[in-house]
């Protein structure tokens, strides 16, 4: 059995192991304006490993503690012009209060929407291995490039590059939407952080959070 969908069935005390979102007190939704996609330009004597793109995005806080897929994928979708809310995109994804099942899921769901362009990948040791690193690397700065923010399915606790932690030990959903210094730093639009809403990770940090788990890119 894809271990992406046995850990989908799974639960502890309530808490969806694989797509499940753990949070404090629910949250209303929460919408920002979309901002425009960036780009830093860089000379030809700099290196790709300088290049920064961030995509526009029309972000969303997830409503309750279960809707973190949901608003992981409308987020992607804003940025690809689909203007869905968070209801319709939770009706495709199968979400129940356990969750959203896995990130075949939003594979599924991205791909019927946006033309097929999406991908599963699955990072399945505890801790993401070098060459696991630099494929989540060259799946983000593609589908950035291309347009398509990255939804991952993570678990556990990291700090962003501000020193800010950030902690779902029961699973969560959120949304890869740009790259600084060729991916060496990865923009992360998060659902269940309204007050932050986007914030940098590094590379690695972000390979570990989804580790065990997986991505659609």
């Amino acid at each position: 059995m894809n271990p992406i969908v046995h850990k989908s069935g799974l639960s502890v005390a309530g808490l969806l192991v694989a797509g499940g979102c753990v949070l404090g007190p629910a949250v209303a939704a929460q919408a920002a304006p979309a901002t425009p996609a960036q780009t830093s330009s860089t000379s030809t004597s700099q290196t790709q490993r300088s290049a920064e793109r961030v995509l526009g995005i029309d972000y969303q806080a997830q409503p309750n503690f279960y809707y973190c897929g949901p608003a992981a994928t409308r987020i992607a979708l804003s940025a690809q012009g689909k203007a869905l809310s968070q209801d319709e995109v939770a009706k495709l994804l199968g979400t129940t209060e356990a969750g959203t099942p896995s990130a075949l899921d939003t594979t599924r769901v991205l791909n019927e929407l946006t033309g097929g362009k999406y991908r599963t990948t699955e990072i399945r040791d505890s801790v993401a291995r070098p060459d696991q690193v630099e494929q989540l690397r060259r799946d983000v700065l593609a589908a950035v490039d291309a347009g398509r923010p990255v939804v991952a399915n993570i678990k556990g606790t990291t700090v962003d590059t501000d020193g800010n932690p950030h902690s779902y030990e029961g699973g969560h959903y959120l949304t890869l939407v740009g790259y600084r210094d060729g991916g060496d730093s990865i923009r992360v639009a998060d659902p269940a952080d309204p007050a932050l809403g986007e914030y940098w990770v590094s590379l690695p940090k972000v390979a570990n959070w989804i580790a065990e788990r997986g991505y659609s890119s």
